[in-house]
């Protein structure tokens, strides 16, 4: 347990970084090399699609920055308890946290008590739970976008530069290899090769988080937690689906998906704490 504990710490800290790390080399692609290449020195009807496509870029990783604050800035755990309470005899989780009674959970990573918890989050180094599950869905939504878009600009600029075709529905299946045995041939460039690895990253990253996403969003929905989940219950909502997602997004909600602005109230952040799990 002391081995796996070590690892999820590890894991809390370098998640994190390889997260700004993605996210300034994405940054700095689309502007130095993805937009000026496929956009070169725009006249006047293309000054119009220069425009949107560095004005929509922005705006999604802006939501994505902007939600993946919000979700650190507005954590889960319960102001009333700062003690480290004992473990539940129902305790199942056992290695990362401890599920206490009427909802709670003590996160050994956190070290704080975490109203109606749902994972741990390495990426934001955080629990979700009931006070940020909102932004972090809304970072996994714009973080897929950011990711999908940044594939098919790059897919764009492999074309336009290296005259590579993907009209071929299974280039994807073989790319990597066979770019990886040219770069050790000398045939293709190390930028080539890192363009192509991007294309990957940006492939799973966007496809897990709208995956991750839908997961989360049909939990609300019922009004259940992965914690939950994990343990076998099946909670069963006595509040419509529509009422469990206004709990989540908040009745300004429409603002939200377009701006990463607090929603949702948090003056009574431990009611949740009287509830049953």
């Amino acid at each position: 347990m002391f081995t796996r504990m070590l690892k999820l710490r590890l894991l809390n800290a370098i998640a994190p970084a390889y997260f700004f790390v993605a996210t300034a080399v994405t940054f700095i692609l689309q502007f130095c090399l993805f937009i000026p290449t496929i956009f070169p020195n725009p006249d006047v009807s293309l000054r119009g699609s220069t425009a949107f496509h560095t004005v929509f870029f922005l705006f999604m990783m802006f939501n994505a920055l902007g939600n993946y604050i919000m979700t650190i800035k507005y954590p889960a755990e319960s102001a009333n308890e700062t003690a480290v309470p004992m473990c539940s005899p129902h305790c199942s989780d056992k290695v990362d946290a401890h599920y206490l009674l009427n909802g709670r959970h003590f996160c050994k990573l956190c070290k704080k008590v975490i109203l109606k918890r749902d994972h741990h989050c390495f990426f934001t180094g955080n629990c979700i739970g009931n006070k940020n599950m909102r932004y972090f869905i809304m970072f996994c939504i714009y973080t897929s976008c950011t990711c999908l878009y940044s594939l098919v600009l790059g897919v764009a600029f492999l074309t336009e530069e290296y005259s590579m075709s993907f009209e071929n529905p299974l280039t994807f299946l073989t790319l990597l290899t066979l770019s990886t045995g040219y770069f050790f041939m000398g045939t293709i460039s190390g930028l080539q090769l890192f363009l192509v690895l991007m294309l990957y990253v940006w492939l799973g990253i966007g496809l897990v988080c709208a995956g991750f996403c839908c997961q989360q969003v049909l939990l609300v929905a019922r009004g259940q937690t992965w914690c939950q989940m994990q343990r076998g219950e099946f909670v069963q909502s006595h509040s419509p689906w529509r009422a469990n997602l206004r709990d989540v997004f908040g009745t300004r909600w429409i603002l939200g998906l377009i701006l990463p602005v607090q929603t949702v109230e948090t003056c009574a952040e431990d009611t949740d704490a009287h509830k049953q799990d």
